[in-house]
């Protein structure tokens, strides 16, 4: 028997609002290096939780969904006849979930999923009010999303130092799980690097067994002190709800995806590597001629056919690497 389904608190399919920022800036409330905590089990963690829920958000998403049509329907002389008359009308989908406000004039982090696809996005503030968000940008490799809301003076959620979490901390989880309301769990951090889980691109997950559950994805997971340690992604599970194992993605991580977006709407990774292949006559660039015997294929050749941005009218000496 498997040991569990990979579930993903994928409750939202939002559709990305093709906005253009500009360049923003944007404070960030950061943790001062010190113990991140000496609690014991027997003391309480309201302090913390009376620090962290009012920057924690639950978010609301609309998405318009046209189901599949009937075979029939796509027949020509049918549909000479009906047109489109018959065609499925689309249904209003409602999905949920949490986001964290890391400044004070409107910037939410919360997860791509969440707001993946929608055409519709609200979001509830621990005051009472409940504004309408834009997504700012998204990156589905890492599963972030930010989103704005237009209001000022909001409480911002601090973010802990990097690197500044172990095994064994105390943690807390908050959000929206399942639409309840706001709700704060407790836990330890299980485990740190967790990769090849097969969520996202890029894996560097907090293991914690404090309960996530669907609607908490995009809260905040906060150490002892009440300082962002990670944004709460996916949990293992074989029914949906908690079963003691969560994910959440680190604050390091978190700030460099949140940071570009805020910047420039988008995150932009260098790669490198290397692709090896033939040598043909048309892959050559148009200024070199396709005639000219450049490569052979029995040995390894460094060939050149462009400098910079113009491409060489002759062809070079091939040279060994």
């Amino acid at each position: 028997m498997a040991l569990g389904v990979l579930f993903i608190v994928a409750l939202f399919k939002p559709d990305l609002l093709r906005w253009q920022p500009q360049p923003q800036s944007l404070t960030i409330q950061q943790a001062q290096h010190a113990p991140v905590s000496q609690l014991t089990p027997s003391e309480s963690f309201a302090p913390s939780a009376k620090k962290v829920i009012p920057t924690v958000v639950n978010i609301f998403t609309q998405q318009k969904i046209r189901g599949p049509a009937h075979p029939a329907l796509e027949d020509p002389v049918f549909r000479y006849f009906f047109g489109d008359r018959l065609d499925p009308k689309p249904r209003q989908v409602s999905n949920l979930g949490s986001g964290v406000i890391v400044s004070s004039n409107g910037y939410i982090l919360t997860n791509h999923h969440v707001v993946e696809a929608a055409d519709e996005i609200q979001v509830a503030l621990a005051d009472g009010r409940t504004l309408p968000a834009r997504v700012v940008g998204a990156d589905p490799e890492t599963d972030l999303a930010v989103l704005k809301i237009e209001a000022s003076g909001l409480p911002a959620i601090t973010f802990a130092q990097p690197e500044s979490l172990n095994v064994g901390d105390w943690v807390l989880a908050v959000g929206n799980p399942f639409g309840v309301g706001q709700t704060v769990t407790a836990g330890i951090v299980s485990a740190l690097g967790r990769t090849h889980l097969g969520i996202n691109t890029f894996e560097n997950f907090i293991q914690t067994d404090a309960a996530i559950n669907p609607g908490n994805s995009g809260g905040a997971l906060v150490d002892a002190a009440g300082n962002l340690v990670g944004v709460n992604s996916a949990i293992y599970s074989r029914t949906g709800g908690s079963h003691g194992i969560g994910f959440a993605i680190p604050v390091s991580i978190a700030r460099q995806v949140m940071e570009q977006i805020i910047k420039t709407g988008s995150v932009t990774r260098g790669w490198v590597g290397i692709e090896v292949q033939d040598l043909t006559p048309e892959l050559l660039n148009p200024g070199v001629s396709a005639q000219l015997r450049v490569a052979r294929k029995q040995k390894l050749l460094d060939l050149k056919i462009q400098v910079g941005r113009r491409p060489m009218q002759r062809a070079p000496e091939p040279q060994e690497p």
